[in-house]
């Protein structure tokens, strides 16, 4: 066995609440080699960041840490806050969702790139970690660097700023990168060009990778592993060729096929009717079970385990999985369509312009 860099196992984080105890984690567990990339999907409010974020030691301190995260065979869950900031960034970096409340506003990127360095670098003098992150930012892709290291982050684009929190990332070559969700609410092109950069940032510093996203695409083309997770907890997980061609979990099945495909020819998608549960009140049995079109009686007693269904380290958690061999969600789920009935009151009601107003 190669060795891990990274070792989650029974991963239990619970919030507790007014109204009860919110599960938002439950018994999540996966193995990082070096170099490996591992892509975690699933709808919002499954639980992704939260594992995140409790590997990184970021929670607060209402939260309740169970399970065990090893980082290079040391537990991390227990150690002082001091022990956690000399693993963080240079041990295990992450790159946040939102770089506007991840920067800091008042001090400029370069001086915020050169303060992780000097953290974890005490040798280095200011000059050389100044000139450490313009080559860090022109590595990233932000050009004109020398002019870049001295503007504030409201003074550049959603995509540059993520691009400098990719920089900070790589910036003590770390040995695991954990990216959640670093394309959100950016726009096809510039999702491309940050992507490229996350890429650039692991062959530099050679690290393990979690991709955190909603964006199947994306996990397709930059991951080894996926996982997929619903309601607190992976109900999936194996190659990339497992999950895309040969899934053995409605849920992951419904995934793909409310996903819209240019190499295919199928005129409308399959939609997962529903919402995911509350995590405050799950319901018994199988999570997934009301939204599910297989359910049967024994999906509402015991909740599935993961369990092997099919290749080397593919894992599903559905009782029925093997009737999902050779099955396309549109076998399994209703295809969606327009509401004829809408369209046609929508047409009515439209304003209906005269040859004269057209030509105003």
């Amino acid at each position: 066995m190669t060795e891990s860099v990274l070792e989650v196992d029974g991963l239990t984080v619970e919030f507790p609440t007014e109204d009860g105890t919110v599960r938002a984690v439950r018994g999540v567990g996966y193995r990082l080699e070096r170099g490996e990339a591992l892509g975690i999907v699933g709808e919002s409010g499954s639980g992704k960041s939260v594992t995140a974020l409790a590997v990184m030691g970021l929670l607060p301190a209402t939260a309740r840490v169970r399970g065990s995260v090893r980082f290079e065979g040391e537990e991390l869950l227990g150690l002082s806050d001091a022990r956690l900031s000399d693993v963080r960034g240079k041990g295990i970096a992450m790159i946040f969702q939102d770089p506007m409340t991840s920067l800091n506003p008042v001090h400029p990127v370069g001086y915020q790139i050169a303060e992780t360095l000097l953290r974890h670098n005490p040798d280095l003098k200011a000059r050389g970690a100044r000139a450490r992150a313009v080559d860090l930012l022109g590595t990233v892709g932000i050009p004109s660097p020398e002019r870049r290291v001295d503007a504030y982050p409201h003074e550049m684009s959603g995509g540059m700023r993520q691009r400098v929190v990719i920089a900070i990332a790589m910036a003590n070559d770390p040995d695991v990168i954990i990216a959640d969700e670093p394309t959100t609410a950016l726009d096809v092109t510039v999702q491309a060009q940050v992507l490229d950069a996350l890429e650039t940032a692991r062959a530099e510093t050679g690290a393990a990778l979690v991709l955190i996203t909603h964006d199947l695409g994306v996990v397709a083309g930059h991951t080894d592993r996926v996982a997929v997770m619903y309601a607190g907890r992976m109900v999936e997980t194996g190659s990339v060729e497992d999950i895309f061609y040969t899934p053995r979990m409605p849920y992951t099945l419904g995934l793909l096929g409310s996903l819209p495909r240019l190499d295919r020819e199928e005129a409308r998608l399959t939609p997962i009717t529903g919402s995911p549960p509350s995590l405050l009140h799950l319901p018994p049995g199988c999570p997934f079970a009301p939204r599910c079109p297989l359910r049967r009686d024994a999906c509402d007693g015991a909740e599935p385990p993961l369990r092997p269904a099919g290749g080397d380290g593919h894992l599903s958690a559905c009782h029925f999985s093997e009737e999902l061999v050779g099955t396309g969600a549109g076998e399994v789920f209703e295809a969606a369509g327009a509401d004829s009935a809408a369209l046609a009151r929508f047409a009515e009601a439209a304003p209906v312009n005269t040859p004269e107003e057209d030509a105003v």
